[in-house]
C-alpha cells in the first residue's frame, strides 16, 4: 500500500507537468501584475483546503525561498472571531462572501481551493467576488465542477482522490512561490 500511494502520487505530478503548465503560466502572471499593480491577494478554502489557503498566504506574505518584501496576500480563513461571528450571524455559508465584500477590491485577485468544487460558503465567496468584479484563480480537483465553471481561470489537478487533489495544489503553491520570487528578485528559476 505505501509503494503503491507513493507510485500514484508521483505518476500523478508528472501528468500536472503535462496538462497544467499553461494554467499555472497564466496564474503566474495573474499574480505578478497583481503585485505589480499594489494590489491584494485573498486565499480561501475548507479543511485540508483552509491549510493549503493558509500555506499559500504564509509564503507570500512571509518568503518563500527567498528574502524579499512581502506580498500582499492574506487568508480568509484563519481569524476565527471573524468566522465565528459571521457564521454565527449569517450562517457558516457565507465566511467568505462577507469577508470579500468588506476586503475585496476591483483588481485584487481571490484565489480558492476546493477539492469538491462543490463547497457552498467557497461557491458564495466566488459570487461575490464576482460580483466586484474581482479576478478568482481557482485550485480544483479533476471532476467537473460548480465552481470550474465560475472562476476566471479553473487550475484542476487531474484526479478525483482529495488526498492525491491536496498533494497537487501545494506541489503548484510552491511552484508559484519559486515562480514568483524568481520574477520578482530578476532572477529566472529553473
Amino acid at each position: 500500500m505505501i509503494h503503491a500511494s507513493l507510485i500514484e502520487s508521483s505518476r500523478l505530478k508528472r501528468e500536472m507537468a503535462e496538462v497544467l503548465i499553461a494554467p499555472i503560466t497564466e496564474a503566474i502572471d495573474i499574480l505578478i501584475a497583481c503585485i505589480e499593480g499594489n494590489h491584494k491577494i485573498l486565499c480561501m478554502g475548507n479543511g485540508g483546503s483552509a491549510a493549503d489557503a493558509q500555506h499559500m498566504a504564509a509564503e507570500l506574505i512571509g518568503r518563500f525561498e527567498r528574502e524579499r518584501k512581502p506580498f500582499p496576500c492574506m487568508t480568509l480563513t484563519a481569524d476565527t472571531t471573524t468566522l465565528t461571528a459571521i457564521g454565527n450571524d449569517y450562517g457558516f455559508h457565507e465566511i467568505f462572501a462577507r469577508q470579500i465584500e468588506g476586503l475585496a477590491s476591483r483588481d485584487d485577485v481571490i484565489i480558492c481551493f476546493s477539492t469538491s468544487g462543490e463547497s457552498e460558503n467557497v461557491i458564495r465567496g466566488v459570487m461575490k467576488a464576482r460580483e466586484k468584479g474581482v479576478k478568482v484563480l481557482g485550485f480544483l480537483g479533476g471532476s467537473e465542477s460548480s465552481l470550474a465553471k465560475m472562476v476566471d481561470l479553473p487550475i484542476r489537478v487531474p484526479s478525483t482522490r482529495t488526498c492525491r487533489i491536496q498533494e497537487g495544489h501545494i506541489t503548484l503553491v510552491h511552484v508559484i512561490c519559486e515562480a514568483l520570487e524568481a520574477h520578482f528578485s530578476g532572477r529566472t528559476s529553473g
